[in-house]
């Protein structure tokens, strides 16, 4: 899966931005000091103007830190010692060093890159406290221009991935059911089927760096309604998503080896294949109309997404029943093969669980009862203020998401 296929608005958004918030940063410097070109503003404006506005808010004062840091590491250089290959590696030593003990943390590198910049620099200007100066008002510019004009936010591009990670196990337990119509399956076929089941752990870490980066821009941000439950409800349903996806390479590993073992033989048996295809069919049905559940923004689309979802779940409910009769009356008379059908009959049986709607409100209501409770933990005096969120949050659910018994 590829995240640069999402939506290319919010980037595009984003690098306006930060080409604005560089140009401004680089006039004002060229206002208020007296350096030809002070590059170092716009530079400090673009390592601030984060894709997100929690971001900004969080690190940006440890870039801020690391750069101040390392201007400063530069300047006692420039003043002391001259540019050669010896006092470049005791600059980033002594860059680094210091990078660690003001702890900007995962902005300890920019501490040397600044030093190395700054120092080529001063060789040229001489002018020291103008390249603090230069910082200060980059970083100045940058923080204002995030907190004023709020960044773009990441929830469509994030829905998207996960629509698409639904697709893809839709898609898989598509073929999975017409593999049950087509007579012998041979094994590298089925093999195939498990590689690709692998696969989606993979493209689910990938969606969970797009949740990530959702959950932040939706923090702090004005335009966004609801950010706690737009948070909570995206990051459950790529949980339940994640297990549904272990649960689907179980089944495909539960396939092959069936594949293995009947390799002269259908799948099933011709009187089991059909009810087998159709439950397949529902569940592939249940995860699409569940990925719409947890990505719609309008609570008419959730409502029809509910519903889709409670329909597959019946009808795979009812498939599953018929399977399992047929299947214990095929065991009894050929028992050869009992282990793996029940094995795929103990799979199915947690996806469906994981799907539920009753479960998914029940996991709603946890989160938010956990998101709570630490909110409490941390500021004590807003306990009041939390609970009237809190059921707030919980009215909003059930309107905006149709979750009935959040």
């Amino acid at each position: 899966m590829d995240i640069a296929k999402r939506s290319t608005e919010p980037v595009v958004v984003q690098t306006l931005r930060s080409v604005t918030a560089a140009t401004m940063s680089y006039v004002v410097a060229l206002w208020l000091t007296d350096v030809p070109a002070p590059l170092l503003a716009p530079l400090t404006a673009l390592l601030v103007v984060q894709v997100t506005l929690y971001a900004t808010l969080t690190t940006g004062i440890r870039r801020v830190n690391s750069v101040i840091a390392g201007v400063l590491v530069a300047t006692a250089f420039s003043t002391l010692v001259g540019l050669s290959w010896w006092s470049l590696g005791l600059l980033l030593l002594t860059a680094l060093t210091v990078g660690h003990l003001v702890r900007v943390s995962e902005f300890v590198p920019e501490v040397g890159i600044s030093a190395m910049l700054v120092l080529g620099v001063s060789q040229v200007t001489g002018a020291a406290l103008d390249r603090v100066v230069e910082t200060v008002i980059g970083a100045v510019v940058g923080l204002l221009f995030n907190t004023l004009i709020v960044p773009p936010v990441w929830v469509r591009s994030a829905s998207q991935d996960i629509e698409e990670q639904a697709a893809r196990m839709r898609e898989l337990l598509r073929r999975l059911s017409e593999e049950t119509e087509e007579g012998r399956t041979p094994v590298h076929r089925a093999a195939a089927k498990l590689a690709e089941a692998r696969r989606l752990d993979q493209d689910i870490a990938q969606v969970d760096a797009s949740i990530i980066q959702a959950e932040e821009s939706v923090r702090f941000n004005p335009r966004v309604k609801e950010p706690l439950l737009t948070r909570i409800v995206l990051r459950t349903g790529l949980d339940t998503l994640e297990v549904c996806a272990v649960i689907l390479r179980t089944m495909t590993r539960t396939m092959t080896d069936l594949a293995a073992r009947r390799e002269e033989e259908p799948l099933f048996p011709p009187e089991v294949a059909p009810a087998v295809q159709e439950l397949l069919s529902n569940l592939a049905g249940a995860v699409d109309s569940f990925a719409t559940l947890i990505t719609s923004q309008v609570s008419t689309a959730a409502d029809e997404a509910e519903a889709f979802l409670a329909v597959e779940l019946d009808a795979a409910r009812i498939s599953r029943e018929h399977v399992a009769q047929v299947l214990l009356a095929r065991v009894q008379e050929h028992p050869r093969h009992w282990q793996l059908h029940g094995s795929l009959l103990a799979e199915i049986d947690r996806m469906l669980t994981e799907l539920d709607l009753d479960k998914r409100a029940e996991q709603l209501a946890e989160e938010l009862d956990r998101v709570s409770r630490q909110s409490r933990a941390r500021h004590p005096r807003l306990r009041r203020i939390s609970e009237t969120g809190r059921r707030a949050l919980r009215k909003a659910s059930r309107g905006r998401y149709g979750h009935r018994r959040v």
